[in-house]
């Protein structure tokens, strides 16, 4: 802008010396000429004072940046307390999903062969399982879902740290040579549990009307018989 005004200015006083006899027949255009070089003029004589202008940019930049920097302080501060307090609240008092959960499991040779599983809370999460017996099956297919043999029973279990529940799944209750084979078993802690773990077995495993118990503080309780 100031040089725009500085070249201007210097058109304007060129042309008041080419055309100094025109001056006075056009006092009409005078005033705007001497207005317009006096606009012009402001800015070389507030060059002058431009260090108390400049100062006072200075000064507002100065305080939007100390107002920038200090909303960014607060907005990662709010965040910071958001994260904090989501961090207090997160998996505590929750019922147990599947995801909330790592679970361990072992092959173990009582009652023809079953699987003991064994679920501890993920670091960090203290919730409930409030459904007795576990969901699980083999695939999807209806006919590989294990029934529930209502045996074990702490109802509900929480779990935290180095709490652990129990559940022991037989693959196969008949005395039939047929199966069908499978190497992994989804287990979900509740019916609409959105998140069922696909949890890797030992072994490969023949399923044919496969049982399952209630979930249990005690791995005793659980070794699946139909009763």
């Amino acid at each position: 802008m100031r040089s725009r005004l500085a070249a201007r200015s210097a058109r304007l006083v060129l042309a008041s010396v080419a055309v100094a006899a025109l001056a006075a027949t056009t006092t009409a255009c005078g005033p705007e000429e001497v207005t317009d070089s006096g606009s012009s003029a402001a800015p070389s004589v507030v060059a002058t004072d431009g260090s108390e202008k400049g100062a006072g940019s200075d000064k507002s930049d100065d305080s939007a940046g100390d107002k920038s920097s200090a909303g960014g302080s607060d907005s990662s501060g709010s965040n910071d307390t958001s994260d904090s307090a989501g961090g207090d609240k997160s998996g505590y008092g929750q019922v147990c999903g599947a995801n909330d959960l790592e679970f361990t499991v072992t092959s173990e040779s009582q009652a023809g062969g079953y699987y003991l599983v064994a679920a501890k809370a993920k670091s960090g999460i203290t919730c409930t399982l409030e459904e007795n017996t576990p969901v699980v099956s083999f695939g999807s297919d209806a006919e590989n879902f294990a029934s529930p043999v209502g045996q074990g029973g702490a109802d509900p279990i929480k779990l935290s740290g180095s709490a652990v529940a129990y559940t022991g799944i037989s693959p196969k209750t008949t005395n039939s040579d047929g199966g069908v084979e499978f190497e992994n078993v989804i287990l979900s802690t509740t019916e609409g549990d959105p998140n069922p773990a696909e949890i890797q077995l030992p072994d490969t495993a023949t399923v044919d009307k496969p049982i399952v118990t209630n979930w249990s503080t005690d791995s005793s309780e659980t070794i699946p018989v139909i009763v």
